[in-house]
């Protein structure tokens, strides 16, 4: 991106966007509160992304609708979200579709080690990659929007700079990022980012693989010390923000609308905020003394080849299952490259 985004303009651009309709629905009789519960801790960028949505959708239905956020999975732990806005614990959800690896298996192809190069790309893509697809795995709940962060990179205690001191290594990852790490020669170790700091504490993994965000984000950059730029094979991790269906159906057309309509204004601010919290990651780990090391052309390649077994099992699986696995590859990367292109 061209301009560098602060959390003071994010907090302008939010309040920028947030303009009231040209014509103001009247006010009604009662509001309709709804639950949010976003995996986040509330200090997040993605957790202040979700909470300015909803109050703009507030504001545009004119207190129509409520919105109360449960971050830090207060209200449903991360890899239980979906199943809580299917049984409405929440109405609403934010959370990743790797977290129950095998039930979105058209929406894993995001994930694959495609080499996004940040996440306002990897948001674009995830978003018209679902409405080309509208998989059946999704048809259960009201899709609103999606968002991915930016590559995937290895983090570590000791220095990691060539395969080889991968090997054996244990790394929490999570879905198809659990592939690649088995794919570079590591142990993959599943569990969500809220357990990570701790697990990297006491030496229950000796890694993790996430967006450099991360680092302050979920603060572990206090628990390791070194990050590998391995952005060539640079997987993603695509988040869901839904709804309850049957909480859906009930709101009127005029309020589906509006939550639709900022939700499509939203996705670009998700895309936006990833990158930013990734340039104030390397930032923050940096000034902790951490170290980042690139690899060299001859090793990314090696990195590369490494995980491309991965696609290709993917593809196998995928339409073992009838499900349109190469096609699904070749459009997410074909989406990587169209947003690639574009400033």
């Amino acid at each position: 991106m061209n301009r560098s985004i602060t959390p003071l303009f994010i907090a302008v651009l939010f309040a920028a966007m947030s303009f009231m309709p040209a014509t103001v629905p009247s006010a009604q009789a009662g509001t309709t509160e709804l639950t949010y519960s976003v995996f986040f801790p509330p200090s997040h960028g993605q957790a202040k992304a979700a909470e300015a949505w909803a109050k703009e959708v507030e504001k545009r239905t004119n207190g129509r609708i409520k919105i109360k956020i449960f971050a830090g999975g207060t209200l449903t732990p991360a890899d239980q979200c979906y199943d809580g806005v299917l049984k409405g614990i929440s109405d609403l959800g934010m959370s990743c579709f790797a977290y129950t690896k095998g039930r979105f298996p058209v929406m894993e192809a995001l994930d694959l080690p495609l080499g996004y190069p940040n996440g306002r790309v990897a948001t674009r893509v995830a978003n018209d990659f679902y409405k080309k697809f509208k998989p059946s795995e999704l048809e259960d709940v009201k899709v609103l929007y999606i968002h991915a962060h930016g590559p995937g990179l290895l983090h570590t205690k000791k220095p990691v700079k060539t395969l080889k001191d991968v090997k054996g290594l244990k790394i929490r990852s999570t879905g198809l990022s659990a592939k690649v790490t088995e794919s570079l020669g590591a142990v993959p170790v599943a569990m969500p980012q809220g357990a990570t700091y701790e697990a990297l504490q006491k030496g229950v993994v000796d890694g993790t693989l996430g967006p450099i965000e991360v680092l302050k984000g979920w603060k572990q950059g206090e628990v390791v010390k070194f990050t590998t730029d391995c952005s060539g094979i640079g997987y993603t991790t695509a988040m869901f923000v839904v709804m309850n269906q049957k909480k859906w159906n009930e709101l009127p057309k005029d309020v589906q609308k509006i939550m639709e309509d900022v939700s499509s204004e939203w996705i670009d601010i998700h895309g936006e905020a990833w990158d930013q919290l990734d340039t104030e990651g390397r930032q923050f780990s940096l000034g902790l003394g951490n170290k980042i090391i690139p690899l060299s052309k001859r090793e990314s390649l090696r990195w590369k080849k490494a995980v491309r077994p991965i696609l290709d099992e993917y593809v196998k699986a995928a339409e073992g299952k009838g499900l349109p696995g190469r096609k699904a590859v070749r459009e997410a990367e074909g989406l990587i490259k169209k947003y690639s292109k574009i400033k």
